[in-house]
Protein backbone atom coordinates (compact mmCIF):
# COMPACT_ATOMS: atom_id res chain seq x y z
CA UNK A 1 0.00 0.00 0.00
CA UNK A 2 2.61 2.31 0.54
CA UNK A 3 3.94 1.73 -3.02
CA UNK A 4 0.63 2.89 -3.79
CA UNK A 5 0.70 5.89 -1.47
CA UNK A 6 3.47 7.43 -3.30
CA UNK A 7 2.55 6.51 -6.84
CA UNK A 8 -0.92 8.65 -5.86
CA UNK A 9 1.27 11.55 -4.65
CA UNK A 10 2.21 12.19 -8.65
CA UNK A 11 -1.62 11.80 -10.38
CA UNK A 12 -4.52 14.11 -10.86
CA UNK A 13 -8.12 13.56 -9.40
CA UNK A 14 -9.28 14.26 -12.64
CA UNK A 15 -6.86 10.94 -14.01
CA UNK A 16 -7.80 8.89 -11.16
CA UNK A 17 -11.81 9.64 -11.92
CA UNK A 18 -11.19 8.23 -15.27
CA UNK A 19 -9.72 4.85 -13.65
CA UNK A 20 -12.44 4.41 -11.31
CA UNK A 21 -14.92 4.89 -14.35
CA UNK A 22 -13.12 2.23 -16.14
CA UNK A 23 -14.27 -0.20 -13.29
CA UNK A 24 -17.62 0.76 -13.15
CA UNK A 25 -17.02 3.04 -10.53
CA UNK A 26 -18.82 6.94 -11.40
CA UNK A 27 -19.18 8.24 -7.60
CA UNK A 28 -16.39 8.71 -6.22
CA UNK A 29 -15.16 12.50 -6.42
CA UNK A 30 -16.25 14.29 -3.09
CA UNK A 31 -19.20 16.98 -4.74
CA UNK A 32 -18.95 20.39 -3.73
CA UNK A 33 -15.51 20.38 -1.39
CA UNK A 34 -12.15 22.81 -2.22
CA UNK A 35 -9.04 23.24 -1.22
CA UNK A 36 -8.90 26.16 1.14
CA UNK A 37 -5.79 27.03 -0.61
CA UNK A 38 -3.69 25.43 -3.20
CA UNK A 39 -0.52 23.77 -1.94
CA UNK A 40 1.09 21.96 -5.00
CA UNK A 41 1.32 18.24 -3.59
CA UNK A 42 -1.41 15.91 -3.30
CA UNK A 43 -2.80 14.58 0.06
CA UNK A 44 -2.99 10.78 0.28
CA UNK A 45 -4.00 8.66 2.81
CA UNK A 46 -6.32 5.84 4.46
CA UNK A 47 -10.06 7.49 5.54
CA UNK A 48 -10.54 7.92 9.01
CA UNK A 49 -14.34 8.86 9.11
CA UNK A 50 -16.77 10.95 11.77
CA UNK A 51 -20.28 11.40 10.79
CA UNK A 52 -22.69 13.79 11.95
CA UNK A 53 -26.44 13.94 12.54
CA UNK A 54 -28.98 16.59 13.06
CA UNK A 55 -28.61 17.91 16.47
CA UNK A 56 -30.83 17.69 18.77
CA UNK A 57 -31.11 20.75 21.25
CA UNK A 58 -31.45 19.13 24.77
CA UNK A 59 -27.82 17.46 23.58
CA UNK A 60 -25.85 20.01 22.21
CA UNK A 61 -25.08 22.74 24.31
CA UNK A 62 -21.46 24.33 24.73
CA UNK A 63 -21.12 21.94 27.83
CA UNK A 64 -20.18 18.84 25.76
CA UNK A 65 -17.40 20.00 24.69
CA UNK A 66 -16.14 19.69 28.35
CA UNK A 67 -16.71 15.77 27.54
CA UNK A 68 -13.35 14.28 26.67
CA UNK A 69 -14.97 11.56 24.39
CA UNK A 70 -17.13 14.00 22.42
CA UNK A 71 -17.04 12.33 19.00
CA UNK A 72 -15.79 15.42 17.17
CA UNK A 73 -12.86 15.93 20.12
CA UNK A 74 -12.28 12.32 20.36
CA UNK A 75 -11.44 12.02 16.51
CA UNK A 76 -9.08 14.51 16.21
CA UNK A 77 -7.13 13.18 19.06
CA UNK A 78 -7.71 9.47 17.94
CA UNK A 79 -6.99 9.90 13.76
CA UNK A 80 -4.23 7.61 13.00
CA UNK A 81 -0.91 9.36 11.51
CA UNK A 82 -0.78 9.75 7.85
CA UNK A 83 -4.65 9.35 7.92
CA UNK A 84 -7.21 11.68 6.37
CA UNK A 85 -10.03 13.05 8.52
CA UNK A 86 -13.21 12.73 6.40
CA UNK A 87 -16.56 14.36 8.14
CA UNK A 88 -19.92 13.70 6.70
CA UNK A 89 -21.45 17.00 7.41
CA UNK A 90 -24.93 17.00 5.75
CA UNK A 91 -23.73 18.73 2.88
CA UNK A 92 -24.50 21.66 5.28
CA UNK A 93 -22.10 24.58 5.75
CA UNK A 94 -24.09 26.33 7.70
CA UNK A 95 -22.51 25.62 11.18
CA UNK A 96 -18.85 24.57 11.02
CA UNK A 97 -17.43 21.03 10.93
CA UNK A 98 -14.13 22.16 12.80
CA UNK A 99 -12.31 25.21 13.45
CA UNK A 100 -8.40 26.03 13.29
CA UNK A 101 -7.64 24.89 16.98
CA UNK A 102 -8.72 21.52 16.35
CA UNK A 103 -7.50 21.27 12.88
CA UNK A 104 -4.00 22.43 14.07
CA UNK A 105 -4.08 19.70 16.61
CA UNK A 106 -4.78 17.10 14.35
CA UNK A 107 -1.78 18.37 11.59
CA UNK A 108 0.53 18.40 15.22
CA UNK A 109 -0.50 14.94 15.25
CA UNK A 110 0.76 13.91 12.25
CA UNK A 111 -2.90 14.00 10.04
CA UNK A 112 -2.17 13.99 5.86
CA UNK A 113 -5.47 16.26 5.72
CA UNK A 114 -8.90 17.13 6.39
CA UNK A 115 -11.87 16.60 4.35
CA UNK A 116 -15.91 17.90 4.98
CA UNK A 117 -19.25 18.29 3.17
CA UNK A 118 -19.37 21.09 5.40
CA UNK A 119 -17.47 24.70 6.16
CA UNK A 120 -14.69 25.19 8.55
CA UNK A 121 -14.43 28.10 10.94
CA UNK A 122 -11.50 30.46 10.97
CA UNK A 123 -11.08 29.41 7.53
CA UNK A 124 -8.24 31.77 6.56
CA UNK A 125 -6.11 30.99 9.46
CA UNK A 126 -6.63 26.67 8.66
CA UNK A 127 -5.77 27.70 5.02
CA UNK A 128 -2.01 28.65 6.06
CA UNK A 129 -1.83 25.62 7.94
CA UNK A 130 0.91 22.85 6.36
CA UNK A 131 -1.48 20.44 5.71
CA UNK A 132 -4.32 20.21 3.00
CA UNK A 133 -8.15 20.87 4.13
CA UNK A 134 -11.62 20.85 1.89
CA UNK A 135 -14.65 21.90 2.30
CA UNK A 136 -17.62 23.73 0.93
CA UNK A 137 -17.20 27.10 2.37
CA UNK A 138 -16.46 28.96 5.44
CA UNK A 139 -18.98 28.87 7.99
CA UNK A 140 -18.63 30.78 11.55
CA UNK A 141 -21.25 28.98 13.85
CA UNK A 142 -20.45 25.96 15.86
CA UNK A 143 -21.48 22.55 14.82
CA UNK A 144 -23.29 22.12 17.76
CA UNK A 145 -26.22 24.39 16.45
CA UNK A 146 -27.17 22.07 13.68
CA UNK A 147 -25.29 18.86 13.86
CA UNK A 148 -24.40 16.37 16.47
CA UNK A 149 -20.97 14.23 16.00
CA UNK A 150 -22.26 11.18 16.71
CA UNK A 151 -20.43 8.07 15.24
CA UNK A 152 -16.31 7.17 14.94
CA UNK A 153 -14.68 5.19 11.91
CA UNK A 154 -17.74 4.01 10.33
CA UNK A 155 -19.16 4.22 6.97
CA UNK A 156 -20.16 7.62 5.75
CA UNK A 157 -21.37 9.51 2.82
CA UNK A 158 -19.42 12.35 2.37
CA UNK A 159 -20.68 15.05 -0.38
CA UNK A 160 -22.54 12.16 -1.99
CA UNK A 161 -19.83 9.67 -2.12
CA UNK A 162 -19.57 6.44 -0.24
CA UNK A 163 -16.40 6.39 2.35
CA UNK A 164 -15.32 3.55 4.13
CA UNK A 165 -13.24 3.31 6.85
CA UNK A 166 -9.56 2.92 5.34
CA UNK A 167 -10.62 3.67 1.91
CA UNK A 168 -7.81 5.96 0.32
CA UNK A 169 -8.50 9.52 -0.17
CA UNK A 170 -6.49 11.66 -2.87
CA UNK A 171 -7.13 15.19 -2.68
CA UNK A 172 -5.28 17.89 -5.11
CA UNK A 173 -5.49 21.59 -6.29
CA UNK A 174 -9.30 21.32 -7.84
CA UNK A 175 -11.04 18.27 -5.93
CA UNK A 176 -10.93 14.82 -3.94
CA UNK A 177 -11.26 11.44 -4.39
CA UNK A 178 -12.10 7.93 -2.89
CA UNK A 179 -10.46 5.30 -4.21
CA UNK A 180 -11.83 2.13 -2.49
CA UNK A 181 -9.09 0.41 -0.60
CA UNK A 182 -8.78 -3.28 -2.60
CA UNK A 183 -8.03 -1.13 -5.81
CA UNK A 184 -6.01 0.94 -4.37
CA UNK A 185 -2.55 -0.93 -6.07
CA UNK A 186 -4.54 -1.18 -9.65
CA UNK A 187 -5.53 2.28 -10.41
CA UNK A 188 -2.10 4.14 -8.99
CA UNK A 189 -0.57 1.60 -11.19
CA UNK A 190 -3.09 2.51 -14.39
CA UNK A 191 -2.86 6.22 -13.55
CA UNK A 192 0.52 6.59 -12.93
CA UNK A 193 1.19 4.88 -17.04
CA UNK A 194 -2.23 7.11 -17.87
CA UNK A 195 -0.38 10.47 -16.52
CA UNK A 196 2.96 9.94 -18.87
CA UNK A 197 0.66 9.33 -21.56
CA UNK A 198 -1.22 12.73 -20.83
CA UNK A 199 1.81 14.49 -20.68
CA UNK A 200 3.26 13.25 -23.73
CA UNK A 201 -0.26 14.34 -25.49
CA UNK A 202 0.00 17.58 -23.80
CA UNK A 203 3.47 18.82 -24.94
CA UNK A 204 2.54 17.57 -28.10
CA UNK A 205 -0.50 19.67 -28.36
CA UNK A 206 1.29 22.20 -27.45
CA UNK A 207 4.01 21.87 -30.66
CA UNK A 208 0.74 21.81 -33.00
CA UNK A 209 -0.20 18.11 -33.01
CA UNK A 210 -4.17 17.26 -33.83
CA UNK A 211 -6.23 15.52 -31.06
CA UNK A 212 -7.45 13.13 -33.65
CA UNK A 213 -5.78 9.80 -33.34
CA UNK A 214 -3.56 11.36 -30.36
CA UNK A 215 -5.97 11.65 -27.87
CA UNK A 216 -7.16 8.87 -27.39
CA UNK A 217 -4.47 7.05 -28.86
CA UNK A 218 -6.55 5.48 -31.57
CA UNK A 219 -3.15 5.76 -34.33
CA UNK A 220 -0.46 3.31 -34.01
CA UNK A 221 1.62 6.66 -35.00
CA UNK A 222 1.03 8.16 -32.03
CA UNK A 223 1.89 5.07 -29.62
CA UNK A 224 4.99 4.47 -31.47
CA UNK A 225 6.08 8.25 -31.03
CA UNK A 226 4.75 7.88 -27.34
CA UNK A 227 7.32 5.05 -26.86
CA UNK A 228 10.04 7.11 -27.79
CA UNK A 229 8.91 9.88 -26.23
CA UNK A 230 9.22 7.99 -22.46
CA UNK A 231 12.31 6.81 -23.60
CA UNK A 232 13.50 10.21 -23.98
CA UNK A 233 12.25 11.26 -20.66
CA UNK A 234 12.75 8.01 -18.55
CA UNK A 235 9.08 8.02 -18.52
Amino acid sequence: MSDAIEKLRTVSVATLATALYKRGLRNQVIQDVRPLSPKGRNMVGPAFTLRYMPAREDRNTLAEFRNPKHPQRHAIETCPPGHVLVMDSRKDARAASAGDILITRLMMRGGEGVVTDGGFRDAATISELDMRAYHNRPSSPTNLTLNEAIEINCPIGCGDAPVFPGDIIVGDDDSVIVIPAHLADEVADEAVEMTAYEDFVAEQVRLGETIIGLYPATKEESLTKFVEWRKANGR
